[in-house]
């Protein structure tokens, strides 16, 4: 079935009405944080200029620096280019299975960040933290031939909904604008008869174009043609309502997680809302220090107009006169200031909003070298501030993520065939970054407890060790503390290895048997003789 574009086009306009109430919420918190990044919310896009001017107005980057720094922490913690961060599993796997399965991730991992992911992950991130949701995009990148391709899309060009209540955004509209001369660069011929035109008189004249992204209500598996694929693409003039291409994808190709959601709508608030009051009241009282700062400097003077002072007029600086009928007809004014009261307050908020962003945490303590346990500790707080989060992000972010790169590398063949065992089977995500394995520092921290009171007990009762099961244990904190895999050997191999020791082992003893029987004979008939003699 052809896409309704006028159908299309009036959903646009009512989720353009949805979202519109959020929008100066998202506006204030990026307008406190980034200003660049609110670019076209609730007004016409910021160019570089606009955007320094309204950066001039805040006069304190606390916000700025410690939303750069949970973004950063994002990134390092959910998806870190220097180690993979995730696994492949099948239930019942063999092997065979499990050691293809492994191939696959670590090659998907160097296929994933071997694009522009990281880069687009950051900007997403940035989002995440202002406004609390983003849209990132996932395709194969074909103008280079191959590859993968991310595109994280602006928020003000973004609106989402979703067909279950509830649940993960699967329809995306993306209005946006090209020139003319783009447009029918991008399209060619499917453009109608007025951008063409539009193109050869002014090639630079805007297009306002939108790329509707939804569920198709009916699809064909296995489908070979893009318009029978379970995802409908199309591209159409916004204006004109004129159809420019229609296309479909396998997998939801847009991913957009949110923080946390505002209720009773398909959108969400990031940290920096929370923060957003303290910033503001941040923002005014360091202006009012700076003010209070240049009347220090400057002084403030209070002066009588005496007919022959003229307040109006006169400018005091070094090396000028001052004429005025008596001594008393200018004198210096006390501002009334309170620097210690300003100083502790401005620390309390700068305290506020980096403690709110969890700047507080994530960056590295000033001082000397931290202890094993106050790292367990400083983890453990980190996990317990990320941890609600990070388990929305894993569902919303990194799982279809990884299932959208997984599916397009695989249809491109680079994985090559699956073995047997696993063939046409599901595969789940298993995550093992660093944010994720902090999620298992408690059961680091409950076995390390476990064998220092262990120490004890043994020297009194030996036999408890009958309990624990060194070798799942083993297991469990390597895997926790994020050692390779490659590195763990598997149940047969480490029962081979027992074996082999346990043979030399019963040859060593055999061999000593053998060389103090062969002692005991000789010893004995050395006896014999020294008894004939």
């Amino acid at each position: 079935m052809a896409a309704n574009v006028v159908a299309l086009a009036k959903r646009l306009s009512a989720l353009k009405a949805l979202r519109m109430p959020h929008e100066q919420v998202w506006r204030d918190c990026f307008d406190h944080s980034f200003p660049i990044r609110g670019s076209g919310l609730q007004s016409n896009s910021l160019t570089a200029q606009t955007a320094l001017d309204r950066k001039a107005r805040l006069v304190d980057d606390t916000a700025t620096d410690a939303g750069r720094t949970l973004a950063a922490a994002l990134v390092s913690g959910m998806t870190p280019a220097s180690s993979r961060w995730f696994s492949l599993e099948v239930v019942g796997a063999d092997d065979a299975g499990r050691q293809w399965l492994d191939g696959c991730a670590s090659q998907l991992h160097q296929e994933i960040h071997a694009s522009n992911f990281d880069a687009a992950a950051y900007e997403c991130s940035l989002d995440m933290v202002g406004a609390g949701w983003f849209a990132l995009y996932v395709d194969v990148d074909r103008k280079a031939g191959g590859g993968l391709r991310f595109e994280q899309w602006p928020l003000a060009g973004v609106y989402a909904s979703d067909s279950t209540y509830g649940g993960t955004c699967d329809t995306v509209l993306r209005a946006y604008t090209l020139t003319a001369v783009q447009a029918v660069s991008e399209f060619g011929d499917a453009c109608s008869e007025q951008v063409r035109k539009v193109a050869a008189v002014e090639p630079d004249s805007p297009i306002e174009l939108c790329h509707a992204i939804y569920p198709r209500s009916a699809w064909v598996t296995d489908a070979k043609m893009a318009r029978n694929l379970p995802i409908a693409s199309c591209h159409f003039e916004v204006q004109t309502r004129h159809l420019l291409r229609e296309s479909g994808y396998s997998e939801m190709p847009v991913i957009v997680p949110r923080w946390v959601m505002i209720p009773d709508s398909v959108y969400a608030v990031g940290p920096m809302f929370d923060a957003l009051p303290s910033a503001r009241q941040l923002n005014e009282m360091v202006r009012m220090d700076l003010a209070n700062a240049e009347l220090a400097i400057a002084g403030m003077w209070i002066a009588e107009d005496d007919g022959v002072l003229n307040p109006r007029t006169i400018r005091v600086g070094p090396r000028k006169v001052i004429v005025a009928n008596s001594v008393d007809s200018m004198k210096p004014l006390s501002t009334g200031g309170n620097w210690q009261l300003a100083d502790e307050r401005i620390a309390q908020l700068r305290g506020q909003i980096r403690k709110l962003l969890m700047a507080d945490q994530l960056q590295p303590q000033d001082g000397p070298a931290m202890t094993a346990t106050e790292v367990h500790v400083r983890v453990s707080m980190i996990r317990q501030l990320l941890g609600p989060i990070y388990g929305r992000l894993q569902a919303e972010y990194l799982q279809p993520l990884v299932e959208r790169c997984f599916a397009l590398a695989y249809r491109a063949g680079i994985f090559g065939q699956a073995p047997d065992s696993i063939a046409g089977r599901g595969f789940s995500v298993k995550f093992i970054g660093p944010l994720a394995r902090s999620q298992k520092m408690e059961d680091v921290g409950a076995i390390e407890r476990l064998n220092a009171d262990l120490a004890a007990v043994v020297q009194m009762k030996p036999e408890v060790l009958d309990m624990i099961d060194f070798d799942q244990a083993t297991r469990t904190l390597a895997e926790a503390l994020g050692v390779p895999l490659v590195l763990l050997r598997n149940a047969d191999q480490v029962q081979a290895v027992r074996d082999a020791r346990a043979q030399q082992q019963a040859a060593q003893q055999q061999q000593q048997q053998a060389q103090q029987m062969q002692a005991s004979a000789i010893d004995a008939a050395m006896q014999r003789s020294a008894k004939a003699a």
